[in-house]
Parts: C-alpha cells; sequence; structure tokens
C-alpha cells in the first residue's frame, strides 16, 4: 500500500508521494485550512483592526450562513462580537500598562522590534569579547581520578596525533 501523508490542518491523509503531496500543499483547501489554524493563534487587537475595515457580510447577517466562509472578504462579526473583542483588546492594554507600573520587565513594541534588540545585544556582546583576553587555560575537574588512569577514550591525544600503522586500510 505504501506510505502515507497525513495534513494536520485538513485532518486528511493520502499516498504520499511527490506529486500527491504538492498537489495537496498548493490546494485551495489546505492553504484555507492553515490559514484558519494560524487565525487562531492572532492577537485580538490585530484582529479587532481588520475586522472594522471590514463591511458586515449581508447574506451572513440574514442567514447565519454564508458560501465564502473564512474567505469572505465582508465581516461575520455582529456589533455585540465587536464589542467583546475591543473590550478584551482593551483589558490587555490596561494589563499590560499596569504590569509595567509595577516595574516588569516586559518589552513594547513586536516580535520584529524584539529580534533586532536582541541581534543588536548578540553583536555587541561578541564584539567586546573580542576585546577580551584569551580565555583562562582548561581546568582539570577536581575529584576526577589522576590523568593516566582515564579510558584512552578520555584522554589526550598525543602531540602530532595518533600513530598511524603502515598496513592500515579502511572500509
Amino acid at each position: 500500500m505504501g506510505k502515507r501523508y497525513f495534513c494536520d490542518y485538513c485532518d486528511r491523509s493520502f499516498q504520499d508521494n511527490l506529486h500527491n503531496r504538492k498537489k495537496h500543499l498548493n490546494g485551495v483547501q489546505h492553504l484555507r485550512a492553515k490559514r484558519v489554524w494560524y487565525d487562531l493563534f492572532r492577537d485580538a487587537a490585530a484582529i479587532l483592526q481588520e475586522e472594522q475595515t471590514k463591511k458586515p457580510c449581508r447574506k451572513f447577517l440574514q442567514t447565519g450562513q454564508c458560501d465564502f466562509g473564512s474567505n469572505c472578504r465582508f465581516s461575520h462579526m455582529t456589533e455585540q462580537d465587536l464589542e467583546k473583542l475591543s473590550a478584551q483588546v482593551q483589558a490587555g492594554e490596561k494589563r499590560l500598562k499596569e504590569l509595567q507600573r509595577e516595574g516588569a520587565d516586559i518589552p513594547p513594541g513586536t516580535i520584529e522590534d524584539w529580534l533586532d534588540k536582541r541581534a543588536q545585544r548578540l553583536s555587541a556582546a561578541q564584539s567586546s569579547s573580542a576585546l577580551l583576553e584569551k580565555p583562562a587555560p582548561f581546568q582539570y575537574p577536581l575529584g576526577w581520578p589522576p590523568v593516566q588512569e582515564l579510558p584512552p577514550s578520555l584522554q589526550a591525544p598525543p602531540p602530532g596525533g595518533w600513530p598511524v600503522p603502515p598496513n592500515l586500510q579502511w572500509g
């Protein structure tokens, strides 16, 4: 029967070969399911901002269903849903301000801002460490047996490397 590929986004499986996998991963249903999955983890403020720019979907308001589903370019949120989302965003902002007043170390901004600051810190640390002296020489850990009693795999190689027998053949 062969191997089967299971798509977690679409909750279905099919025979695993290059053609089938490419066809599935580029398919409309897979892309929709993937988008719906990642939308579950979006920030409430981003969702609110996007939904406020959209006009309400007439068909969804009249019947409670829309043929386009999550791909509809109109909003499927009612006024009450938007108010709840707005209250959730305001509560999150209020909690963030309280934490900042308490002195918690919360970096403002987006993840990109944080990554930029982290990259700057790491580059500064590397440049400053290059200016420092050489690291301290290796210190043999206390409590270990003498070096001569260590197994050969843990002993340092002799100066110049291990001798190679003349008749040695590899592989």
